[in-house]
């Protein structure tokens, strides 16, 4: 048997849960302008993916670029959530 596939997916899975109360933490502290930071993260590591000798590994780290881009949107998406209530907004 081959366990690779369910083992990617299960990173996968861990990896977009850890990215969801990142970002919320992020965008409460800094707020939505810590966006370059996940872009320099996304682009390391898709660099990384690109030139790593395991395809195991390449997938892990295209998974984990891809959830750090996709967390530049969800940045701007989380301060309208809290532009709206929804969470609690830093106190200056």
């Amino acid at each position: 048997m081959n366990y690779t596939g369910i083992v990617i997916g299960t990173l996968t899975f861990l990896i977009i849960g850890i990215f969801h109360p990142l970002v919320i933490w992020a965008e409460y502290n800094f707020t939505k302008n810590i966006w370059p930071v996940f872009a320099l993260v996304g682009v390391v590591f898709i660099v990384l993916s690109l030139f790593s000798s395991s395809v195991f590994v390449s997938c892990i780290f295209a998974v984990f670029a891809a959830s750090s881009l996709w967390s530049i949107r969800e940045l701007f998406q989380q301060e309208k959530r809290v532009e709206k209530g929804w969470f609690p907004k830093k106190k200056k």
